[in-house]
């Protein structure tokens, strides 16, 4: 985690907040120097207590766009602009196209796209007005891997490379650049609730650089995307993910 103040008086709005890669990354960005508002289905409370004191929570349920809209809404009443989004809601329950209903489908498309395109929406205003601002969706990795059961997670995933690319097109002339993240499969809470440790350091051997991903490995990607450094790069993604997609 960076010491340095890359990111000094930027807010930094970030979903899925509540742990793993996505906590690490709210507190990069926070010990960079950002204002961090957390988001995420239930409040981030714990996220919030590692910030800084100006760090703020917010529970929501990013799929549905009355909740995405008073996100917006309270962040522009407290700050009056937003600089940075990192988006990222997910959920991946394996299911072979077989045993995939509808049901399930309409859940991950409208909790890992759905939500992406509506938090781009709430927020939009906020960066446009302020003439700067960084957006990067986490896609992931497993998209270029021969994995089972997961279509309906390899199409939402795609769908946000899709939507980053757009969004890259039609926001450059307001001075807001947008770019993806796919990390790769890491040793956190929410992989290790479906997939064993073993499994996680099974990936890692098929990598170049041979060792499980952690948490805080994507963070100081994001931190150089949201930064200015980036200014010139948009509607890329970038794999942190060991090598493992060798694109």
């Amino acid at each position: 985690m960076s010491n340095s103040q890359t990111h000094a008086g930027r807010v930094a709005v970030v979903t899925g907040a509540g742990r793993g890669i996505v906590q690490a990354i709210a507190r990069d960005l926070d010990a960079r120097g950002a204002i961090v508002v957390a988001v995420d289905l239930e409040k981030p409370a714990e996220t919030v207590a590692l910030l800084g004191p100006r760090a703020l929570g917010f529970a929501a349920g990013v799929s549905d766009p009355l909740r995405t809209a008073a996100v917006g809404a309270a962040v522009a009443e407290r700050f009056g602009r937003a600089d940075i989004f990192v988006n990222n809601a997910g959920t991946f329950p394996f299911r072979e196209i077989g045993d995939l209903d509808y049901a399930t489908w309409r859940r991950v498309l409208a909790v890992n796209l759905d939500s992406q395109y509506l938090m781009v929406k709430a927020l939009l205003p906020l960066m446009r007005q302020g003439g700067w601002g960084r957006i990067v969706n986490l896609t992931s990795n497993s998209i270029v891997t021969a994995t089972p059961g997961l279509s309906h997670y390899f199409a939402s995933k795609m769908g946000i490379i899709g939507l980053t690319r757009g969004l890259a097109n039609d926001l450059a002339a307001d001075g807001i650049t947008v770019n993806a993240v796919g990390p790769t499969l890491s040793r956190t809470p929410g992989v290790l609730a479906e997939r064993s440790a073993d499994a996680v350091s099974q990936v890692a051997q098929a990598q170049a650089i041979k060792r499980p991903g952690e948490a805080g490995d994507v963070a100081g990607t994001v931190a150089f995307l949201t930064s200015d450094d980036a200014a010139f790069v948009t509607g890329q993604t970038v794999m942190a993910d060991g090598g493992l997609a060798r694109l």
